[in-house]
């Protein structure tokens, strides 16, 4: 069993706490644009709050352990690797009693190159526990806006864990997924799942607008975030996402075995 100090040790190691690359400017502009509501970090979520940029910074130094210092503008980001050992326990005690309750889960991502692992061992776990891994909406085309314009995307699963990718050939050699921040994926998945009338997630577990998506829509959420994803954070702040576990999110996938172990150990899930 992974302890807590071995945890802790990692978390700095890999860069997934403590100084990460996430950058102090990025973190920033961020917090700007939520603060002036654009959908581009809005994630799905329609805070009930005013969530200034002063407001935004207070909390993700409470939430996360950034600096607090609104002159402090450049340079890498930091977590507070004390604050991401809370907030894994958090998840796991959820992860845990979803279990125990065999209740229906989604889970998806919007990192599929790094955090997919992650997710396919929980969602692993969760299933042989008794769990419902839903599935719902697979294939089902998504019209997103990036910066490159409107793209449309296939809803797409792997082991039980959601993504978006583009259209084309299936096959060994297919990327494993796109990086997408938007909230339209998962409202496709439980769309369709009700269209089925077939049972609908009791917990949604993931990142950006897999997360925010879920708990705008009044379905218990939970996820990962970095310090520039301040939206699962104040909606962890509103009561729309049960737990934000702030972390890197983009180190090197093995880098987040340690979390799942730990997460799985918590949750009384190790096999």
């Amino acid at each position: 069993m992974l302890s807590t100090g071995a945890l802790r040790a990692h978390l700095l190691a890999a860069g997934l706490a403590g100084t990460v690359a996430t950058s102090r400017e990025e973190s920033l502009r961020s917090y700007r644009l939520f603060a002036a509501r654009d959908p581009r970090v809005m994630l799905g979520l329609d805070p009930t709050g005013g969530w200034g940029e002063a407001d935004l910074l207070r909390l993700m130094a409470d939430k996360c352990g950034v600096s607090d210092d609104p002159a402090h503008r450049s340079g890498p980001d930091v977590i507070d690797p004390e604050r991401t050992l809370r907030g894994l326990d958090a998840f796991a005690g959820r992860v845990g009693a979803a279990a125990a309750r065999r209740v229906p889960v989604l889970l998806g991502t919007g990192h599929p190159h790094r955090l997919l692992g992650f997710y396919v061992a929980l969602a692993d776990a969760l299933s042989a526990a008794g769990c419902l891994v839903l599935t719902p909406a697979q294939g089902r085309c998504v019209d997103i806006t990036t910066r490159f314009g409107v793209r449309t995307y296939v809803v797409d699963y792997v082991r039980g864990v959601a993504l978006v990718r583009e259209p084309g050939p299936s096959g060994d050699g297919r990327e494993p997924g796109a990086h997408s921040h938007s909230p339209l994926p998962v409202r496709a998945a439980l769309e369709s799942a009700a269209e089925a009338g077939g049972p609908l997630p009791e917990l949604v577990i993931g990142d950006h607008g897999w997360v925010c998506g879920a708990g705008q829509l009044g379905i218990e959420a939970i996820g990962l975030a970095d310090t520039d994803d301040p939206a699962l954070f104040v909606g962890e702040a509103e009561g729309q996402v049960s737990v934000a576990v702030p972390v890197d999110d983009g180190v090197r996938p093995a880098f987040y075995r340690p979390l799942t172990r730990y997460v799985l150990n918590r949750a009384c899930l190790s096999r």
